[in-house]
């Protein structure tokens, strides 16, 4: 493994690098319910669709990831992209609404655009055309990538990751509900019976996150790890102690077999092309160049982000192997639409497991192997809470600020791009969307500063395409 990782090399050690892809695989688990949820409307449309979204997300999340470790021998994994499952999601309702199918027939039209964008993915991976694109991005932008996914992880965890929900509705949140209320009693009237959930998840948040702090500051190996394993003590030990509730319970009558027979029936290569024609072509050259540009920026960002933080990017802040990791996206795609789930992609999570040391493929692969072992112990993974997990994100997301000393901000256009890029990403939930709000400042401070001739014709181009998605296209 040392060496065919070449993890002595990288400055690294197995141990390290397992440890780091346990800690990724349980900051980034919560993907293993939640997208079937999300894909099948929380399982409105049947179990069996159900099912086969899940097998599809454990097996094409594996599959991407094993391509990224032994390819291009890097620390990131990979699983269906949040936000692009959202956008899916709305995409199969909007055709069910077309063309009067049921929403699994729509579903299998769907994937259809998915494996049309894997395979444009990988052709152009191949012919390095997406890292061309990556190269036109300017210098200032790309360093303030890093910092703009922290400040997004960061938002992810005090803000949407621990959600809660009562009789009086949901989900509440951290920072809007809790944090946000006026006082304690108003935080009580909104949030009903949750709030004493509400409670114990911004306890357990925060006692994970000072243990991390603490034992890396102490430079103990895994921090991010035994931050979140005892933060879920601290959650289960709560959930009995002052709710009343057996943390454990579900695991009583939970079915540890996988469902392959469902997703035979429902996704395994079930690709609807009557139904796919049906949606009419300007909507489907339309919704394949959306996903396309949305899960390109988001993969580069997530790359060149998260391997800024690790000291991965060379003096010209382009990143070694970027083409194998590339390849490593669509092929990820591609594996998602034949077995059945929405665009698969480079997760942001990826940078917890490099703050716990992550450095080669070693740790993508570990990653990978428990997401193919979820197939059998999806039950325990889905009972890490949603807090645990918070900790590592807010801490990682702390430490990926640090990047923005490497800006110069004595150059208006290096700190106005990158500005208005760290608030969109976070406000927008999209790494894409972010950096294409900053090529567009960056373009028009340009142009209008008389030095258009610095803005390579690539990054115009890129700039024209992000001003139509957001103006002309829904």
């Amino acid at each position: 493994m040392d060496k065919f990782f070449k993890v002595s090399q990288n400055g690294s050690t197995v141990k390290t690098e397992i440890f780091a892809g346990l800690t990724t695989f349980m900051t980034m688990a919560y993907i293993i319910a939640l997208n079937p949820n999300l894909l099948t409307n929380f399982g409105a449309e049947g179990m069996s669709l159900w099912n086969g979204v899940f097998l599809a997300t454990c097996i094409a999340s594996a599959i991407g990831t094993f391509v990224m470790a032994f390819a291009a021998n890097k620390p990131f994994a990979m699983a269906p992209g949040m936000g692009l499952n959202s956008f899916f999601a709305t995409v199969i309702a909007n055709i069910v609404a077309i063309t009067g199918m049921s929403y699994t027939q729509s579903f299998q039209a769907g994937l259809i655009i998915i494996l049309i964008e894997g395979i444009v993915f990988l052709v152009l991976s191949l012919l390095n055309i997406r890292q061309k694109i990556v190269e036109a991005i300017p210098l200032g932008v790309r360093l303030g990538i890093g910092p703009a996914i922290g400040l997004m992880l960061m938002n992810i965890g005090l803000g949407s990751n621990a959600g809660v929900y009562s009789e009086t509705g949901g989900p509440f949140y951290v920072m809007r509900d809790f944090f946000g209320a006026l006082t304690a009693s108003s935080a009580k009237n909104t949030m009903g019976s949750g709030y004493d959930a509400m409670v114990l998840s911004v306890i357990t948040m925060f006692v994970g996150l000072f243990i991390i702090v603490l034992l890396a500051r102490k430079k103990i190996k895994g921090a991010v790890l035994i931050g979140m394993l005892i933060a879920s003590v601290v959650y289960w030990a709560g959930q009995g102690i002052f709710l009343g509730v057996n943390p454990f319970e579900s695991l009583k009558t939970a079915s540890f077999l996988p469902p392959f027979q469902d997703m035979f029936t429902t996704t395994f290569f079930k690709f609807n092309f009557t139904g796919f024609l049906d949606i009419g072509w300007f909507t489907i050259i339309t919704l394949i160049i959306t996903f396309c540009m949305i899960d390109m920026f988001d993969t580069i960002g997530t790359l060149v982000g998260t391997a800024s933080r690790a000291g991965m990017l060379d003096k010209k802040g382009n990143m070694p192997n970027m083409k194998q990791a590339l390849i490593a996206d669509a092929v990820g795609t591609v594996a998602g639409a034949v077995m059945g789930t929405s665009t698969v992609t480079t997760f942001v999570e990826s940078a917890s497991g490099v703050e716990a040391g992550g450095r080669t493929g070693l740790t993508a692969l570990t990653t990978g192997i428990l997401f193919l072992a979820c197939i059998f112990i999806a039950p325990i993974a889905a009972i890490i809470p949603a807090a645990a997990t918070s900790s590592a994100l807010i801490y990682v997301g702390i430490l990926m600020l640090g990047g923005l000393k490497k800006i110069d901000f004595d150059d208006i256009f290096q700190i106005v791009p990158v500005f208005i890029m760290l608030l969109a990403m976070p406000i927008s939930g999209s790494i894409g969307h972010g950096i294409g709000l900053a090529l567009i400042t960056y373009t028009v401070l340009k142009v209008f500063s008389g030095k258009a001739k610095d803005v390579s014709i690539l990054t115009y181009v890129i700039s024209i395409l992000f001003l139509v998605k957001f103006f002309l296209v829904a």
